[in-house]
């Protein structure tokens, strides 16, 4: 078993059972002698983590907010659900705050471009692909749907999986903004 995949369903489950999920299925099986917990491990697996730690919040201009619809239609056009926006959404508020960055000169990371900080020595794209948000969404998510499990991981393990960040728990704190944007914008 994937060893991620593996710590991100034990993380879940904690998770789940520290909130009291489970509390009254346990509890209402407490006289069974045997108790299957297939049926539990299912239902965890088919859940949606829940953001980690302190959450970070900015306020958006159209700009970003544009951006961030733009992501949207990627992930919707690629077939994926709201779960890969959620993520490519959080990843681009770490990555580049939702801005679509052209050449910084000094300020740059390397060569790092466009709403994801993709860089064109990586293999990313040409310049001008990456700093199209429809294009380089595309290839986040190109590489978020190589990473197995990546639906029920916790946020920032898929984004770090893709990404490969110096930071790579960054990406948690932008899980609750990336969810409302989501939320607000998937049916629009």
């Amino acid at each position: 078993m994937n060893t991620i995949f593996r710590k991100s369903m034990l993380s879940v489950a904690g998770l789940a059972f520290a909130g009291g999920v489970f509390a009254g299925p346990i509890a209402a099986h407490a006289a069974t002698p045997t108790v299957d917990a297939k049926p539990v491990a299912a239902a965890v697996q088919s859940a949606v983590p829940k953001p980690q730690g302190d959450q970070s919040h900015i306020t958006l201009t159209d700009e970003q907010t544009a951006n961030a619809k733009a992501i949207i239609a990627a992930t919707k056009k690629a077939g994926l659900p709201e779960r890969a926006a959620v993520i490519s959404i959080a990843t681009s508020l770490q990555e580049s705050k939702l801005d679509n960055l052209g050449h910084l000169g000094d300020a740059n990371d390397h060569d790092s471009l466009g709403l994801f900080q993709q860089r064109p020595t990586s293999g990313w794209g040409t310049p001008e692909q990456i700093t199209n948000p429809e294009y380089s969404t595309t290839a986040f998510l190109k590489g978020l749907k190589q990473v197995d499990g990546w639906q029920d991981m916790p946020l920032t393990d898929a984004a770090q999986t893709v990404q490969v960040s110096a930071y790579p728990d960054a990406y948690a704190q932008w899980e609750q903004q990336a969810t409302d944007l989501v939320a607000q914008h998937w049916n629009s």
